[in-house]
């Protein structure tokens, strides 16, 4: 179930740590299986400039908390709820389709994964609860 890209894109560190420096900063449980994330980021009015996370977590929602925080450099926060609604969707709908912004998230989503989905979206909710949008 758990694939050798998977485990790459986990194991991608460079925005894993807390410095407690950050404009907004959230966190967020996944109640069906203990995944828990914590999240800082650095924004102005419009835009995100960075994030950081820290999650004690299985590795499908590490690996989308690692994409997200570089997917999300520069994303304009107007934009949040709706590009993030697809991934909701899926959970509801248990058919994938990603925005080709997020393409590099079908890695972590197939058929075998699906059913983990609130995995890959727990970093996404804590980004939307940072911002007050959920």
């Amino acid at each position: 179930m758990i694939s050798k890209k998977i485990i790459k894109i986990a194991s991608n560190t460079k925005f894993e740590g807390l410095k407690k420096k950050y404009t907004h900063k959230s966190s967020a449980k996944n109640h069906i299986c203990g995944d828990f994330i914590k999240i800082e980021l650095i924004a102005s009015k419009a835009k995100i400039k960075s994030m950081r996370y820290e999650t004690e977590s299985c590795i499908l929602c590490e690996a989308s908390a690692s994409l997200l925080a570089n997917k999300i450099q520069n994303f304009s926060i107007k934009d949040l709820k709706k590009y993030f609604d697809n991934f909701k969707n899926i959970k509801r709908d248990k058919k994938i389709y990603l925005p080709t912004r997020f393409k590099e998230f079908n890695n972590l989503l197939n058929n075998k994964t699906l059913n983990r989905i609130n995995c890959v979206i727990l970093p996404m909710e804590a980004l939307l609860k940072a911002f007050k949008l959920n």
